[in-house]
């Protein structure tokens, strides 16, 4: 019923398996890939008729968890997977990257890859299985992929390199760096670090380069045994009558357009000399007035070759001549500005502008009851520190849509919260739950760098006290044949025109995140090295602006709320709980603050203001605290009797003050002097046998 085709190999100490033939048989390519008892399904399909319409490859990738696949149920009311989590969004992003540059220019059909975890065994992550799985799926498919592509994660401990280490070694590792790329160079690069140095990170991307030409190796000779014969594909032809005459009519004058300082001014230099072209060539071909027709294909080919010729002329003069369309030299960082405390309530804000990017980053504290819940296949946890990214369409100058984050947005924030991630003090040094929002106001390329530097500035406004700040920027490539140019801090043309969009962002000491997309099949060496040196050099001139802006972190402001954090006797929680958690219910309604006991009598008191901070503290104590000798107590008078009074001292820890302890002068009778509700302070003076013993006079 089956032809089944499986092959093996070893990776990493562990067996990796591709196996076609047997699930999915009606997908044009279809794999399941093992790796340990991790087991990942990957389909790729396509439309049967290209998108004429369209001047962009439709390739749309899914990544789906089940959460059968580690034996857990949904959360939420009706136990059915709903959309995808954050961690889903970001895994199919880092599916699509590495896969989208590896198809012919100008193929326009609609591309479907769905991976989709089946079994997880907690200790090998199918992120990277999906960009493995897709791959393969491609090779057997008749799309004329240029592939293969294989991706691997790389941890770095004591000195030594980890290939695809497991979710426990990765918690104490000093790098998470996910490497895709086909057996010739790199072309997807993501990474969170422990501020690592230039040269390390470098030595980390190629040992997962050696890696990944292996798993090509791999893919090509079971695409080989089994793979179906691939479609014919020849990128069309520009009509000769439309190509000549863009040449002829406005190659010089486009050149002058693209040149023109400012992006909306540029935009609209451009944008109006298309028209006036296609309006012109419209009349000479075709005719003047309403009832000439236009045909659509030839619309669609004008507009296609003017946006090439566009996108020729600006490469060439950066390749060639070294000149920006902006003025800047290849190295040159647009203007810089940067403020503190730009919003009056916020715990802590910040703008940061360079050239026409600009973001207002804004910082907010909470209690432990502000964490955010994270309930994916790997493990429900909950994080204190998250940053959120907003792209508003008014920051393009444009209308839209306003509406829950796209994969656009989850992307930057996550790259932007890895960044800022490893700057972030231990909970025991600062127990704030922390959320960062950037909305970005401007933008014109980098907004996720500018994010990161907003950030910053924002956490130490907040008074968080960062171990440095961070800063982050984005080069670009424009590279054919062999000929190439490394730029500093891209904007949005040269990012939509150029070859690579490589982030990095870091401290003084070393890089905490890196980010790095490919539009052509790789890179090499040579151009990595090039571009961290820049970034670096970059990188060290923005932090010199935060750190005369902000160079420490400032005082906490008034409205933030108040924290304490105790540690009490195991033993003790009970008492401080109370019956039916009477105790703590009571000190909560007394001074309205956020009390929060761990098992391992870890105490974090959250208050409004100083004051009810210090009373709630008071009344913790008052349950948790032993009775010391010599110490004095506010005491209250519950019973009286013929040889002295019995007074409350701690709730729930009666002593006695006799008679010969209450005044310096004699008292004949008790009465005379207390009656039951007297408070009043009186000094501990003996606790033998449990027994306490109070004193008036002594105080």
């Amino acid at each position: 019923m089956f032809d089944e085709r499986k092959v093996q190999m070893e990776l990493a100490g562990r067996t990796l398996t591709f196996s076609t033939g047997k699930i999915a048989r009606q997908s044009c390519g279809a794999v399941m890939v093992q790796y340990g008892d991790t087991i990942v399904l990957s389909t790729v399909n396509r439309s049967k008729e290209p998108r004429k319409e369209n001047d962009f490859f439709p390739l749309t990738v899914d990544y789906i968890e089940k959460f059968y696949a580690a034996g857990k149920f949904p959360g939420g009311f009706n136990k059915r997977e709903g959309k995808p989590s954050t961690n889903a969004t970001l895994t199919a992003r880092l599916i699509d990257r590495p896969i989208r540059p590896m198809f012919p220019d100008g193929f326009n059909y609609d591309v479907h890859i769905v991976n989709t975890v089946f079994s997880f065994d907690e200790k090998n992550t199918p992120d990277y299985l999906g960009i493995i799985g897709s791959s393969m799926a491609l090779m057997l498919s008749d799309l004329p992929f240029l592939g293969p592509v294989a991706g691997v994660v790389i941890g770095y401990k004591d000195g030594e390199f980890i290939l695809n280490p497991t979710p426990e070694e990765l918690e104490t590792s000093e790098l998470e760096l996910s490497v895709a790329g086909t057996k010739e160079a790199i072309n997807m690069v993501e990474a969170g670090a422990k501020e690592l140095d230039e040269e390390t990170m470098l030595k980390a991307i190629m040992f997962a380069h050696e890696n990944i030409k292996k798993i090509c190796d791999f893919q090509e000779a079971f695409a080989k045994e089994v793979g179906k014969e691939k479609m014919e594909f020849v990128k069309p032809e520009i009509m000769p009558l439309v190509k000549d005459f863009i040449d002829e009519r406005g190659r010089e004058r486009l050149q002058a357009a693209v040149l023109t300082l400012g992006k909306k001014n540029r935009e609209e230099a451009v944008d109006s000399l298309e028209e006036e072209l296609l309006e012109t060539f419209k009349v000479e071909n075709y005719g003047e007035g309403e009832d000439v027709e236009f045909p659509e294909d030839v619309l669609i080919e004008f507009k296609g070759y003017y946006h090439d010729l566009m996108k020729k002329l600006v490469r060439d003069a950066i390749l060639y001549h070294k000149h920006r369309v902006d003025g800047r030299k290849t190295t040159e960082i647009r203007p810089l500005f940067a403020e503190v405390d730009c919003l009056p309530i916020p715990h802590g804000s910040a703008m940061f502008t360079r050239g026409e990017t600009q973001a207002v980053v804004v910082t907010t504290l909470g209690t432990k009851e502000d964490e955010q819940l994270v309930d994916d296949l790997e493990k429900e946890y909950y994080k204190k520190f998250y940053l959120h990214y907003n792209f508003p369409p008014y920051s393009v100058g444009e209308t839209g849509r306003m509406g829950s984050p796209g994969r656009r947005e989850l992307g930057h924030g996550s790259l932007a919260e890895r960044a800022l991630r490893y700057v972030i003090p231990s909970e025991e040094e600062f127990p704030y739950t922390i959320r960062v929002v950037s909305e970005i106001t401007e933008s014109n390329g980098s907004s996720s760098q500018a994010s990161i530097c907003g950030g910053s500035l924002s956490l130490m406004a907040a008074g968080v006290p960062i171990k440095e700040h961070v800063a982050g920027i984005a080069m670009g490539l424009i590279k054919e044949g062999e000929e190439f140019t490394v730029l500093t801090d891209i904007m949005g043309l040269e990012d939509h025109l150029g070859d690579m969009d490589f982030k990095v962002a870091g401290t003084k000491n070393g890089i905490t995140a890196l980010q790095m997309d490919i539009k052509i099949t790789g890179i090499t060496e040579e151009i990595m090295r090039i571009a961290l040196k820049q970034a670096l050099e970059a990188r060290n001139q923005i932090l010199e602006l935060m750190n005369s802006t902000i160079p420490a972190p400032a005082p906490i402001k008034s409205n933030v709320p108040r924290i304490y954090q105790m540690v009490i006797p195991t033993d003790k929680i009970a008492a401080l709980i109370g019956p039916g958690g009477k105790n703590i219910k009571g000190i909560i309604d007394q001074t309205g603050a956020t009390v929060d006991i761990g098992d391992d009598g870890k105490v974090s008191i959250f208050c409004k203001d100083e004051a009810a901070l210090v009373e709630t503290v008071r009344l913790v104590n008052s349950y948790v605290k032993d009775v010391e000798i010599g110490e004095i107590y506010p005491g209250r008078v519950v019973s009286i009797q013929k040889f002295g009074a019995f007074m409350e001292i701690l709730p729930g820890k009666e002593g006695l003050l006799h008679v010969s302890e209450i005044s310096q002068e004699r008292v004949a009778n008790v009465e005379d002097v207390l009656k039951v509700g007297d408070a009043f302070d009186v000094k501990v003076i003996s606790t033998d046998n449990g027994k306490i013993s109070l004193s008036k006079k002594r105080v």
